[in-house]
């Protein structure tokens, strides 16, 4: 009889740092076979980029979100294919935008075509110390991904206070009663989790998701040809950041190709050893089609040079 195959999940809003600690803990798993499923909001996929290595089996859902009913056939067959791989471990690193409530559908059907292939080992959800206090209070999603998760883990705690902290973690309980909570840095944790039963912290009955067609936001991608200096980078994203969940990518500036990533109005940036024809940021609007105007606007203010933007 072959082994199953162990299945975890990643969820957190968007910029809480999955990919990160996805990076570290596949560095933890080095000796091992494992896939993964990456799902992004935007038409480009961006992660997959950084977290792409040799021996890794990886597959990208692109434009929506796997729970959706626009890709959640998709992910099923995704997983399908993965099925046949004789991975160790499965990870599955959800758009930040994703609500998972339906996970156990998805997990049905796969075993009504593959048999019990996989041992789901849980979800586990990056919950942003920085920016989750607002994001709570407007966004259903972040609560839903608290609540279907099996271990939270509030990433960026060195950049908040200690009181910050414990409000965190009490809001945290009020969703969700039971689940073990861990903090992070740069997406470092105790990796112990992998050889414990996150499911006997299972807290909610499997419910539909939030994520339909009717109410996916919209992602634009820009791409550009040329370089530019950082500070009119940050210039141009200082202005249309404000109105974006999430913007992220890789752009040729002054001091070589640099990742790009954005979380409200921090602006992160990191030097890539990536080197391409084009640039290219990711931006998913908080106001609808009505960014394109601010995003041309700005452009033309701060940078002036010829750029294409496309859904």
């Amino acid at each position: 009889m072959r082994e199953k195959t162990n299945l975890y999940l990643l969820t957190g809003f968007l910029g809480a740092g999955k990919t990160t600690l996805l990076t570290n803990i596949l560095e933890d798993l080095s000796g091992e076979k494992v896939g993964i499923i990456m799902n992004e909001f935007g038409k480009v996929g961006i992660d997959g980029n950084i977290i792409r290595k040799d021996g890794i089996e990886l597959v990208e859902l692109n434009r929506g979100s796997i729970f959706c009913s626009c890709l959640k056939i998709s992910f099923a067959q995704a997983m399908m294919e993965m099925a046949d791989r004789g991975l160790r471990y499965l990870f599955v690193e959800s758009s930040g935008l994703a609500d998972p409530s339906n996970i156990g559908e998805i997990m049905n059907a796969v075993k009504e075509f593959k048999g019990d292939v996989y041992e789901y080992k849980g979800a586990i959800c990056l919950v942003d110390g920085v920016h989750f206090p607002e994001q709570i209070n407007d966004l259903e999603t972040v609560e839903r991904q608290i609540k279907h998760c099996h271990l939270a883990v509030i990433s960026k705690v060195d950049l908040i206070d200690e009181s910050t902290l414990e409000k965190i973690k009490s809001k945290i309980r009020e969703i969700n009663a039971i689940v073990e909570i861990q903090t992070s840095v740069f997406g470092k944790l105790n990796y112990d989790f992998l050889k414990e039963d996150l499911m006997k912290n299972q807290w909610a009955e499997g419910e539909s998701s939030t994520n339909t067609p009717e109410n996916k936001p919209k992602s634009l991608t820009l791409t550009f040809q040329g370089q530019i200096k950082k500070e009119d980078l940050t210039r141009f994203l200082d202005k249309i950041s404000g109105n974006a969940y999430r913007i992220k990518g890789f752009f040729n500036l002054n001091d070589g190709w640099n990742q790009v990533d954005v979380v409200n109005s921090r602006i992160d940036y990191k030097l890539s050893h990536k080197n391409e024809t084009e640039s290219q940021l990711v931006i998913i609007s908080k106001i609808g089609p009505a960014i394109i105007k601010n995003i041309f606007d700005a452009w033309n203010e701060v940078i002036g040079e010829e750029m294409k933007l496309r859904n």
